[in-house]
């Protein structure tokens, strides 16, 4: 890691907040409304999300409901992409593409407009934490069900006591997976 890559990982730890038994007994919650708060950190954080789209040849972004949304839009406009938003099923309007995707306990759907993403495309998926991966690995079937190509997936923060990673290898297929902190 460089000089200026681990400046700007201590100054997103620094911003991030320990909730002790939030959301419920025994889960330490990481709090990132600090580091959104702080345009400094958020700066760093938008610089670096991008900095990884343009790497990895990115057309595209995509976030994923809701904090992958505050992440990905203005990581979009600083990369000069569009962002398409990766919301629970049931919330857009029109034509959509959904994929289930499997919880601890039971099944859940995403969904995305079937218009757009198409062939030729290479998208970068965004969200705050990786923690199991149910989530991106949906959104990255998606993507390729659309005919769209995984330039990446990004994260703020891995749980690396979680098996998102390991999860999420095959799925990958290759593709980048970079998580800027793991705890």
């Amino acid at each position: 890691m460089t000089a200026e890559a681990q400046d700007v990982t201590e100054l997103l730890l620094s911003r991030i907040r320990d909730v002790p038994d939030y959301p419920k007994p025994g889960v330490l919650f990481k709090d990132i409304t600090p580091l959104l708060a702080d345009p400094a950190a958020f700066t760093a954080l938008t610089d670096a999300l991008a900095g990884l789209c343009s790497a990895h040849g990115a057309t595209k972004i995509v976030g994923l409901e809701a904090r992958g949304f505050i992440l990905a839009a203005p990581v979009a406009v600083r990369a000069g992409l569009g962002f398409i938003p990766v919301r629970k099923a049931g919330k857009l309007p029109g034509a959509t593409l959904r994929q289930a995707y499997e919880l601890e306990y039971g099944t859940a759907e995403i969904e995305v407009h079937a218009e757009d993403l198409e062939a030729g495309d290479r998208v970068m998926v965004i969200d705050d934490v990786l923690a199991t991966g149910g989530t991106a690995e949906a959104s990255i079937e998606l993507i390729r069900r659309a005919g769209a190509e995984v330039a990446g997936v990004a994260v703020l923060m891995e749980l690396g006591f979680l098996p998102g990673r390991v999860r999420l290898e095959p799925a990958l297929n290759g593709a980048p997976l970079t998580a800027l902190i793991t705890v």
